[in-house]
């Protein structure tokens, strides 16, 4: 497993024991499991850059986002973003597979740049043809509120693989790591602050 998602992972066990939900943690590991081969491979014929830290954690689990394990059907909180405090959940490789055209199809007319009121990181790229985005994190409100993509088509003032996060109403586009493996950190350097009593009640 990849250094960082491998010490991602032990420090987000911790923080669910940490906060009573031992129970819950356990059980999750008990019934999920990792993506198919097939799917990793679509994966990566779909996004060739996709970072091995991404990848490693699907091998491990294939997402927590209304993902059914042994016929159970499960909502688990494993990611958080720059946001104090908010849970986000991981998609599976087949959910990446079918979004891998969302961002063009839903924010085309956001990067262009055609409201002047969408607060946009000058590190998006503005041509929305080359959009080349990966969605791999859906927010605890159906992704109603929030999702996660990594950018891989930044301007040039950015950088390939960076993580982009998008916030609804108001409507605004963030680039908040330089890479996969640095969202993890910023994640673990935060103390995993999206797993807490109130948000596992």
């Amino acid at each position: 497993m990849n250094p960082t998602a491998q010490q991602y992972k032990t420090g987000l066990k911790k923080a669910y024991y940490e906060n009573q939900a031992q129970e819950s943690w356990d059980h999750f590991e008990k019934i999920k499991h990792g993506a198919a081969k097939e799917n990793i491979e679509k994966l990566t014929g779909i996004f060739p850059d996709i970072p091995d830290a991404l990848v490693s954690l699907l091998n491990d689990v294939d997402g927590t986002y209304w993902r059914e394990y042994e016929g159970e059907e499960i909502a688990f909180y494993m990611l958080g973003s720059d946001m104090e405090e908010y849970p986000y959940y991981l998609l599976s490789s087949a959910q990446m597979i079918e979004n891998h055209d969302i961002a063009v199809k839903y924010y085309s007319d956001y990067i262009e740049r055609e409201y002047e009121e969408v607060e946009i990181d000058e590190k998006i790229t503005d041509t929305a043809k080359d959009l080349k985005w990966l969605h791999f994190s859906d927010c605890a409100n159906n992704g109603g509120t929030s999702q996660l993509f990594i950018d891989f088509s930044p301007s040039e003032k950015g950088t390939k693989g960076q993580i982009v996060r998008f916030l609804h109403d108001p409507d605004e586009f963030s680039v908040i790591a330089d890479s996969f493996e640095d969202y993890l950190q910023m994640l673990m350097d935060k103390e995993y602050d999206f797993i807490n009593e109130d948000v596992l009640e």
